[in-house]
């Protein structure tokens, strides 16, 4: 039997703010995170914007000074917005669950690049012997969901996902899936980063990926002509979700109900999308068909909205084909990351979280920067100001190197 899915919990470190309260005005007031890069003052690099987490307190948010040393800066970014998340949730492993129908799905692009340099370097200076026995499971990517788990007695499934920038949705849709066909009650999923480093900064960089703006203003802009790449980003978006039923049985909290999942390939290249768009259309479509979607709901999408050249216009035709053209033109579009930076792996787990925000209080954040249009990118972005829309129906889409397309689509509860 399939089963309804809600949203119960939530959980964000960012750019723009370490609570989900700080998050959530920071995106409705339109306020930026970019920054020119801080504590590598004295490397020459191609690229000097960035979009760093600020005043991150890992003892507030729940960890000791022993986990801190045990732990890569990507794990304690997702431990803090897993705490956030469950204690949001209310939820209590072997009291108000069983804990082996908790799981996790916590992903991250990326994982503990920060010790992997930190190890190499031992290793070239001193030797194998001078590597720390540690070394591996701070560095690998699905420690933060192991550590997660062990934190909050979550026995059910756990499965980390890593498919690059989408990593984040996808995690969010397998867990959707897992509850609605009956593999867990709840389980704590999303997405963390914290690969603002020279050595990735340079690996974008040189691919082409980064933009090559020098102001803050012109570094993120979504969908304008001036775009000329995305701005690396860092941080943790986890989400708490939950059968309708145990949710409601127990008196919590419901954001927004998960409604739709799709997921497909573009096969097409190992970093650029596919031009025309098709196969991520078909995920954003096979979303909204699990979802219900009529032309008669309100829907606003977070678009994935990177920045980029190539992205950005083959996200408008996937969303065009997805939707039809006269129901693309009527939907509400905007990036986030034109405040939060793209936060890789992260990135979907914090999209997630707006897009239920966006939902659960009928306020479509905007897409800052916005200055200049282009042609090939002509639907409605929600320019620069956050407007009020008695939206029914939300879509976040994610499109991650590899060409990994995913799409999570949430419903707002009456």
């Amino acid at each position: 039997m399939e089963r309804r899915v809600v949203i119960t919990g939530l959980g964000a470190i960012s750019p723009v703010g370490n609570t989900i309260a700080d998050f959530w005005e920071s995106l409705k007031s339109g306020k930026s995170g970019l920054n020119f890069i801080q504590g590598f003052d004295d490397v020459d690099l191609p690229v000097r914007i960035v979009a760093q987490v600020k005043d991150f307190d890992p003892i507030a948010n729940g960890l000791e000074r022993a986990d801190i040393r045990k732990m890569d800066l990507y794990c304690q970014y997702a431990i803090a917005a897993a705490n956030q998340a469950v204690k949001d949730s209310g939820l209590v492993s072997g009291e108000n669950i069983e804990s082996d129908r908790l799981g996790v799905y916590v992903g991250s692009g990326i994982g503990g690049i920060s010790v992997f340099i930190r190890e190499t370097a031992k290793y070239l200076e001193e030797g194998a012997h001078r590597i720390s026995p540690l070394f591996i499971p701070t560095m690998i990517a699905n420690i933060a969901s192991g550590n997660i788990a062990i934190r909050h007695k979550a026995e059910g499934p756990c499965l980390p996902v890593v498919t690059a920038c989408a990593t984040g949705t996808h995690s969010v849709g397998e867990a959707y899936h897992a509850i609605k066909y009956g593999l867990a009650d709840a389980i704590i999923t999303g997405g963390a980063e914290a690969a603002v480093h020279p050595l990735a900064i340079g690996g974008f960089a040189n691919s082409r990926a980064l933009t090559n703006a020098t102001t803050l203003e012109d570094a993120c802009t979504p969908f304008d002509a001036r775009r000329s790449g995305f701005t690396m980003a860092e941080g943790a978006g986890v989400l708490v979700l939950e059968e309708y039923e145990h949710a409601v049985q127990r008196g919590a909290t419901i954001y927004a109900e998960v409604a739709g999942y799709g997921n497909t390939c573009d096969a097409h290249h190992y970093t650029a999308p596919r031009p025309d768009g098709i196969p991520a259309s078909k995920a954003i479509r096979m979303a909204l068909d699990e979802a219900g979607y009529t032309s008669e709901d309100t829907l606003y999408i977070n678009a994935h909205g990177t920045s980029t050249p190539l992205n950005d216009k083959t996200e408008t035709n996937a969303i065009k084909l997805a939707l039809g053209e006269e129901d693309a033109r009527k939907a509400y579009i905007s990036s986030t990351k034109s405040m939060t930076g793209h936060m890789l792996g992260a990135a979907g787990g914090i999209e997630l979280i707006a897009t239920a925000l966006a939902v659960k209080h009928g306020i479509v954040p905007p897409t800052i920067n916005y200055k200049e249009a282009d042609p090939e990118c002509d639907l409605n972005y929600v320019p620069n100001k956050a407007v009020e829309v008695n939206l029914t129906m939300a879509a976040s889409n994610s499109l991650g190197f590899g060409g990994h397309n995913a799409c999570v689509v949430l419903k707002k509860v009456i």
